[in-house]
């Protein structure tokens, strides 16, 4: 392993660089969590309201995804990846939801979610 530098040898100065990256992750790691705490302070303060098409006994064509949630947000200047939004099944009726966004696997925040017909 040592020739193809896969391995380094473990002497005072080896060990003294694998602790100053494991001090740098940590760092780097604690900033990711405090920027996901403010963020989920901007989040409480906001409710998305996605109109839907609806057929007979206002029953929706289609589902509200998570992807649409991401898109509405992305209309109001918040980006969030599609896939921290976490819906267990996607929306299939008129109504309000409280939806999970997970931004750090530490950090959840609530968004309300309005389901109305166009």
């Amino acid at each position: 392993m040592l020739p193809r530098k896969l391995a380094i040898k473990a002497n005072a100065g080896a060990l003294r660089i694998i602790e100053q990256k494991k001090k740098e992750i940590e760092r780097k790691e604690r900033q990711l969590k405090e920027e996901s705490i403010a963020f989920v302070e901007k989040l409480k303060t906001i409710s998305v309201t996605i109109s839907v098409e609806t057929g007979e006994d206002d029953k929706l064509y289609g589902s509200v995804t998570s992807e649409m949630i991401c898109d509405t947000l992305k209309q109001e200047g918040i980006e969030i990846d599609k896939r921290k939004v976490v819906l267990d099944n996607p929306i299939k009726a008129l109504g309000i939801y409280d939806v999970d966004v997970k931004l750090h696997p530490e950090v959840k925040a609530s968004i309300r979610v309005w389901v109305v017909k166009k």
